[in-house]
């Protein structure tokens, strides 16, 4: 991993933990006043309500950071390495692109939500949409760096001067 991506990777981990041990906590804390003295904390539900889409936009980023999402490929590979290679980078340049719209586009999106507040809280609905934004942006960095290195692997690898009779069988990317 490059610095980039430790970078990118780091923050997701912070976020996943403080954002699950905080909903755990609550949440435990609400049950046993709930059981305890018949009364909750009124607050309680919006705090995961509202760190709940940071979880899962972390996790989002995490399991593309690490090749987890499902890929097809079967179509690419048996294409020759240097129609691979282009094709490979120009996906991965579409991706960022779109990525890039989706952040683009919930940017211009904050103002119009952030007028809109949780009823206890007051939280403003752009501190939600917030890591739309961020994890969009995070998730098109990562596919520029994967057009980058997509790209640069089909520079340096040579193609055999002979096809091998048997093609290699594929390992899950996960």
């Amino acid at each position: 991993m490059n610095i980039v991506e430790r970078v990118v990777t780091g923050v997701c981990r912070a976020v996943l933990w403080v954002s699950t041990t905080i909903i755990f906590l609550i949440l435990v804390c609400n049950t046993v006043l709930r059981y305890a003295t018949g009364a909750s904390l009124q607050w309680a539900n919006e705090v995961p309500e509202l760190l709940f889409p940071w979880l899962v936009m972390a996790g989002v980023v995490l399991a593309a950071a690490h090749g987890a999402h499902i890929t097809t490929t079967f179509l690419v590979e048996t294409l020759p390495a240097r129609v691979q290679r282009i094709v490979a980078t120009l996906s991965w340049l579409i991706v960022a692109v779109l990525y890039a719209t989706l952040a683009w586009a919930t940017l211009n999106m904050l103002a119009i939500v952030h007028d809109e507040r949780s009823q206890i809280l007051q939280i403003p609905g752009s501190v939600t949409y917030a890591c739309v934004m961020a994890g969009m942006a995070m998730l098109s960095v990562l596919a520029l760096q994967s057009a980058w290195r997509a790209w640069l692997a089909g520079r340096t690898r040579r193609e055999p001067a002979q096809a091998p009779t048997e093609r290699p069988v594929a390992t899950p990317h996960w």
